[in-house]
């Protein structure tokens, strides 16, 4: 199995790591428990606090810490390094989820991610033309 490519920062928006592939993700959590910040943009607060049916400041205490590199904040691990908001195999803010967690492993990723990660790859055209990449 070949690595790919390995690249980017997790705040990554805009640019693909592999122009020509596009990696479509089947929800195996595999990314979910692996150790690490998950970023939490400021814009994001208030959506996935109101998805979860609570204040931001109630979402902020129950749920962020400061990131490892104190610039900004980050979803809380479980003892075992899973994301808090991992239950069995679904996420509980799927529909609201970070930028970071939709960015995986497209737009940033981390080396041997493909030894974890189920994603499927297909041509970026593809994914392009099905509207799953934009």
């Amino acid at each position: 199995m070949t690595s790919g490519p390995s690249a980017g920062s997790p705040g990554n928006r805009d640019v693909y790591l592999d122009p020509d592939t596009f990696y479509v993700c089947d929800r195996c959590t595999a990314c979910c428990k692996w150790p690490g910040d998950v970023r939490l943009e400021e814009e994001e607060i208030p959506v996935i606090a109101e998805y979860l049916g609570m204040t931001e400041a109630a979402f902020l205490d129950q749920y962020t810490r400061l990131r490892t590199n104190r610039q900004g904040l980050s979803l809380i691990e479980k003892e075992n390094h899973e994301c808090i908001m991992l239950e069995g195999n679904s996420c509980r803010i799927h529909a609201v989820k970070p930028g970071q967690c939709g960015g995986f492993p497209n737009k940033w990723n981390f080396p041997g991610w493909r030894q974890v990660c189920h994603a499927k790859p297909i041509p970026m055209a593809e994914a392009m033309a099905r509207g799953i990449a934009k």
